[in-house]
């Protein structure tokens, strides 16, 4: 049997422990889920600022987070992020001292653009950027911005135009405007952006799983009487 098939196998059995209302609560979002915009962030110190930017991600249909950690370790407030972190595909780096580049080569890697957010003078307005390619655009912290590495090995740097006194908007004020636009630009386009048919049930599974007490004893469960 194919993972696939395990997988589409698996959701069925999974079906009968979760209401009707929760099946196609799952359905409908699925429908929207994409992996052609990702996010990643680099090195964010504020619990509050990466959770809110999960939320965002959830939000606006968005997979897959990827979080490096070099001085920072990876943390959820739960009171902002309110559970969006067990519906998405969260990817640590951190192996080593400066994961920063072994975060862009994976996503390069995977065919993504890496597009630094920052106020490099280079910098395109949101509006410019190509989405014909999948995009991973990537953030730094309020205080310091991206490093010089993730400046570096970017392939293009996009700024948010803004007419007023203050340099910089909050790091989740930014996320979620330039993924409200990005994905609203996506979705009227003609681009194939939703997920294939195996990202959808392995991602599916996941969600039964973080929904149904005690999923992993249901599953030997299952796998005991194949």
């Amino acid at each position: 049997m194919s993972d696939t098939e395990y997988q589409k196998q698996i959701i069925d059995y999974f079906s009968q422990f979760v209401t009707e209302e929760r099946i196609k609560r799952f359905e409908e979002v699925i429908k929207n889920r994409t992996r052609h915009i990702s996010i990643a962030l680099e090195d964010i110190y504020q619990s509050h600022n990466t959770s809110a930017v999960l939320r965002t991600c959830d939000c606006f249909g968005v997979q897959d987070v990827h979080i490096i950690e070099n001085k920072n370790k990876y943390q959820i407030n739960p009171d902002i992020a309110l559970g969006s972190s067990k519906w998405l595909n969260i990817y640590e780096y951190n192996a080593k001292e400066n994961n920063t580049l072994d975060c862009i080569n994976h996503l390069k890697a995977k065919g993504y653009s890496v597009i630094a957010t920052s106020l490099h003078t280079e910098a395109v307005n949101i509006s410019e950027i190509n989405i014909d390619k999948k995009i991973a655009l990537l953030f730094g912290t309020e205080k310091d911005g991206l490093s010089d590495i993730a400046l570096e090995n970017a392939d293009a740097h996009v700024k948010i135009p803004m007419y007023g006194f203050t340099e910089s908007f909050n790091i989740s004020v930014s996320a979620a405007l330039c993924l409200f636009y990005l994905t609203e630009k996506l979705r009227q386009s003609d681009i194939k952006w939703q997920l294939e048919k195996p990202e959808t049930y392995a991602i599916l599974k996941e969600w039964y799983k973080n929904t149904i007490k005690d999923a992993e004893l249901l599953e030997q469960r299952f796998l005991s009487e194949k």
